[in-house]
């Protein structure tokens, strides 16, 4: 499972996809302009969300 974790404050979070209840997954895109974005993703296919913030920073994800 992918957990998300803020470098500030320690508080993590763990995500799963409301349609299937699988555990999101930790995956990476990269935008027209050639930057990779960390995003959690279903693994069933149902969609991706792009990784949460906290503290006004993106949470990290070790994998």
């Amino acid at each position: 499972m992918a957990t998300y974790t803020c470098d500030h404050c320690g508080m993590s979070v763990n995500m799963t996809c409301a349609t299937c209840d699988e555990e999101l997954v930790h995956d990476t895109i990269t935008t027209d302009a050639g930057v990779e974005v960390a995003v959690s993703k279903c693994p069933e296919g149902h969609g991706k969300i792009k990784s949460p913030m906290c503290c006004a920073e993106d949470m990290t994800c070790t994998v």
